[in-house]
């Protein structure tokens, strides 16, 4: 089991410290994310554009771990994290810089604007390929960013988080990564993000059941802490149901080709997933299994779906 950072341990690596604050390994999806994107072009037989596609992929990791540094000094603001007992790190609770005196809160803010000043500043050189559309896209994604932690919209403590991340992990990253190389709208990577919007919200909404008391106490009013975790359950299997189906909706309806139903390959880590959830909800020491299983079904399920536009093109 990982262990939280101690402050002995990385006082003398700063780079390191900052790393471990961007919280890396949920960083990957946002990779997936343009992943996603970038697939979709070459599903249509556009050729990629390796500068502009790395690009795309930096800016993507630049501006998720952005949001997750300034999430980790809002939460230390509003007393979430400082008052979580029963989080299961590295899944829930934030990367603990701050809590355990690695990073001081001021630090931590400072980080977060140099990641969105990096972030903007490659968005502005995929402006060239982009054009005024993609600016678009991004003022919508750092708005969504902001407001996902910051009062006072402050929307994951409204129940608007799921359809936030579901937003920017389904629907703006795979369209902006798309439209970069394709230079115009498509809805090609609309639709293939729709089943990975839908991992990705009940991803977070799982990272929600160890923090129900903790969060109810700061106020956050997620849909976790709306249900209580026993009702709650059953929204993450039916969103977890929807993420598989939708794709196969659209497959039927020719918006998506065949071979993007390799994503079913990633059900037996959610069905997994979703037992122990049913059987551990009230338990947040035991819902670590469940915790990963659903992080590593939506990190396989956004692989599968890459590989199976790359192999329609």
């Amino acid at each position: 089991m990982p262990r939280e950072p101690d402050r002995a341990t990385l006082a003398s690596h700063p780079f390191r410290r900052q790393l471990l604050a961007t919280r890396p390994a949920f960083v990957l999806l946002a990779l997936v994310a343009a992943g996603i994107g970038l697939a979709t072009s070459l599903a249509s037989g556009v050729s990629i554009a390796p500068l502009w596609a790395g690009l795309t992929l930096l800016g993507a990791a630049t501006f998720h771990a952005a949001v997750n540094v300034h999430n980790d000094y809002f939460d230390d603001l509003n007393g979430t994290d400082p008052g979580n007992c029963e989080r299961q790190f590295p899944f829930t609770g934030g990367s603990r810089m701050i809590q355990n005196g690695v990073m001081s809160r001021a630090a931590t803010q400072r980080l977060a604007w140099a990641l969105y000043a990096i972030t903007i500043g490659i968005g502005l050189c995929l402006l060239v390929p982009g054009g005024l559309p993609l600016l678009a896209l991004g003022l919508a994604g750092m708005v969504l960013g902001w407001a996902y932690s910051a009062p006072p919209l402050a929307l994951n403590r409204r129940g608007l988080g799921e359809a936030t991340v579901a937003a920017g992990f389904g629907l703006l990253m795979p369209v902006g990564a798309d439209l970069v190389q394709r230079g115009e709208w498509h809805t090609l990577p609309v639709w293939a993000g729709l089943g990975f919007a839908l991992m990705t919200a009940n991803l977070l909404l799982i990272n929600q059941f160890p923090d129900l008391l903790a969060d109810s106490q700061a106020g956050k009013r997620h849909w976790v802490v709306r249900l209580g975790r026993g009702r709650a359950r059953y929204l993450y299997l039916a969103i977890a149901a929807a993420a598989y189906l939708t794709p196969t909706t659209l497959v039927a309806t020719n918006r998506l080709p065949g071979t993007t139903l390799i994503i079913w390959a990633a059900l037996p880590l959610s069905v997994l997933s979703g037992i122990r959830l049913w059987r551990h909800h009230h338990q947040p020491t035991s819902l670590r299994g469940a915790l990963a299983g659903t992080a590593a079904a939506t990190l396989l399920y956004g692989g599968l779906l890459i590989v199976g536009l790359i192999a329609a093109g």
